[in-house]
C-alpha cells in the first residue's frame, strides 16, 4: 500500500470507505476522548504502553517484551499499514511513529493534524470498540535509531551536528527547573515543538515548516538529534522532521537523563531562538 508519509482527514477517510486488513488506524488520544468518539476501525494505545516507565528515565522506550505484547496485541505484520493520530497536534503520535522505526517497520503514516483535522474536515467519530485479529511479532530495537546519551556527546565536536532542543523556552534558558541542573545541551537549537503547529489550519504542520527550521539552523545537511523532556514532545519534532526529509534521531533519555546525569555539560543562558 503506497500511501505518503503525512495524509490528510479526505484521504484516510477515503481509505476507510474501501477497507482493507493491511490498514491499522492508532489513536493516541487521551482514553476519555477515545471513548467518546474515535476514528472508525481506530484502536486505542495509551502512551504508557510504548515507554518503559521506569525510573529514573520513564520516557525510555519500552522493553522488546513490552513492545512485543502491544504489536501483538494489535495484529501488526510486516504488510500492515499504520495511521497513526492523537488529539494534541502530533507529540504521542510521533512517538509511535518513531517506536515503528526502531523496531523497523517502515510502513505507516501521520493523519495531519489528528482528531482536531479530522473533525474540522467535517468526519465522523463512532464510539464502536474495533476487533483485533492478533498476530506474532518478535520486536528488535534498533539502536541507530533508539540514540542514548554517548551517542549525543560522541557527536558534539562534528561541525554538521545539531540538537534540537523541542522544549519550551524557559527549560531551554535554566530558568524552568525539571532535573537536578537545568539550561540546555551545549550548541543546541531551542525550537518548542508546537512552534511547527498551525493553530489556524487544526494543529496541521505549518506550511512553512521547512523555511522555518531553516531559518533557525536546522537544515537537510546537518545530521540533527532532537528531545525534551521526557521524547514525548520531540517525538512531534521527530515527526515533522521525518516528513520535511531532515536527517533527523531522537534522544529518548532526553532532559530527564542528562539534566540528571553527573557529568553532562549544561548551559544556562537567556537568549534563546523561538
Amino acid at each position: 500500500m503506497a500511501l505518503p508519509f503525512v495524509i490528510e482527514p479526505t484521504q484516510l477517510a477515503a481509505l476507510l470507505a474501501q477497507p482493507t486488513s493491511k490498514l491499522l488506524v492508532i489513536d493516541m488520544c487521551a482514553e476519555q476522548t477515545y471513548l467518546q468518539g474515535h476514528i472508525d476501525g481506530a484502536v486505542h494505545v495509551p502512551p504508557q504502553k510504548i515507554v518503559c516507565g521506569t525510573a529514573p528515565v520513564p520516557g525510555k522506550i519500552g522493553t522488546a517484551e513490552q513492545l512485543n505484547r502491544l504489536f501483538s496485541f494489535l495484529g501488526l505484520t510486516p504488510e500492515t499499514h499504520v495511521v497513526v493520530y492523537d488529539d494534541e497536534g502530533g507529540g504521542w503520535a510521533g512517538r509511535m511513529i518513531w517506536t515503528l522505526d526502531a523496531i523497523g517497520h517502515k510502513n505507516y503514516s501521520y493523519l495531519n493534524g489528528g482528531l482536531h483535522a479530522w473533525l474540522a474536515s467535517g468526519q465522523s467519530l463512532t464510539t464502536e470498540m474495533p476487533v483485533v485479529t492478533p498476530s506474532t511479532v518478535n520486536v528488535k530495537i534498533d539502536p541507530r535509531v533508539v540514540i542514548e546519551l554517548t551517542d549525543v556527546l560522541g557527536e558534539m565536536d562534528r561541525a554538521d551536528f545539531v540538537v534540537w532542543d523541542a522544549r519550551s523556552p524557559a527549560e531551554y534558558s535554566g530558568e524552568r527547573m525539571t532535573a537536578q541542573k537545568n539550561g540546555h545541551i551545549p550548541g543546541a537549537i531551542n525550537c518548542e515543538w508546537t512552534n511547527l503547529m498551525d493553530r489556524n489550519n487544526a494543529l496541521r504542520i505549518r506550511t512553512d515548516a521547512r523555511e522555518y527550521l531553516a531559518s533557525l539552523g536546522l537544515t537537510a545537511d546537518k545530521r540533527i538529534i532532537t528531545h525534551c523532556q521526557s521524547h514525548h514532545r520531540s517525538g512531534f519534532t521527530y515527526l515533522v522532521g521525518k516528513a520535511l526529509g531532515l536527517n533527523i534521531r531522537a534522544y529518548h533519555g532526553s532532559w530527564a537523563e542528562w539534566g540528571n546525569h553527573p557529568t553532562t555539560p549544561a548551559v544556562q543562558s537567556r537568549a534563546v531562538a523561538v
